[in-house]
């Protein structure tokens, strides 16, 4: 049965038929993870879990089934990839015997240039096939835009360093080449593809300053647009 189909089972029969879970596999986008900040030698995250798509989700669905209880699982890790999200899929994701499994993943693995795409891909297979075998129904959510330039909000030697570097990989097509390899994938195994990325795509080409809907100015999205995820989401849940 389909998340949708459960959740309308479960407002129809309240004592008959469990809630649903929705768990959501990632890295910082996922976690909910914002501004950055120097604190001493290192860099800080500044993390607003309630304004993260995962919190977005949550509130469309109270209000389309606001009977209905949603358990909400976040297993975002700031800095993660897919090989260690395969590496923890089952502690983090499947032991909550989710209902449907939202996986995005492709920011960080980027950096590892095109080379790097083959263990990508390869750990996104695993992924979808441990969620798969659990019996969870799964979505790969594609992600956002990196930045395309160096924000004049930048003004952190360090920061500045990390935009130039990160805005290569975006407007080279290191990422495009990603995420086009891991729809194939999805293609393959018959994985629903929530294209998020392809929205991002589209503003830019219109003029869209993409950059300037990073909160960080290099790769989290602001919360404005958390909530396009979370649109895109759900709107995929009701045609999946």
């Amino acid at each position: 049965m389909k998340i949708v189909d459960k959740m309308s089972a479960k407002a129809t029969n309240l004592y008959g038929c469990e809630g649903v879970t929705i768990a959501f596999l990632g890295d910082s986008v996922t976690q909910g993870c914002f501004e950055i900040y120097k604190m001493g030698n290192g860099i800080e995250t500044v993390f607003d879990k309630r304004h993260s798509y995962e919190m977005g989700v949550f509130n469309i669905l109270a209000t389309l089934f606001p009977n209905v209880p949603v358990n909400i699982v976040n297993a975002g890790i700031s800095g993660d990839n897919a090989t260690h999200g395969c590496e923890r899929v089952e502690r983090d994701v499947l032991r909550h015997s989710p209902d449907l499994t939202v996986v995005c993943y492709g920011l960080n693995d980027c950096g590892g240039g095109l080379d790097g795409i083959y263990k990508y891909i390869g750990a996104l297979r695993g992924i979808f096939q441990k969620i798969s075998d659990s019996g969870s129904e799964v979505i790969f959510m594609t992600p956002n835009m990196m930045n395309t330039g160096v924000s004049p909000h930048l003004t952190d030697p360090d920061f500045v360093e990390t935009a130039k570097a990160v805005a290569c990989r975006q407007n080279d097509g290191v990422l495009d080449a990603y995420l086009n390899a891991a729809k194939a994938v999805c293609a393959d195994m018959g994985v629903t593809v929530c294209d998020c990325y392809a929205i991002w795509k589209r503003l830019h080409e219109c003029g869209v300053d993409t950059t300037e809907l990073l909160s960080n100015k290099i790769n989290h999205p602001t919360r404005e647009m958390q909530g396009l995820f979370a649109y895109e989401l759900v709107k995929t849940m009701f045609f999946m």
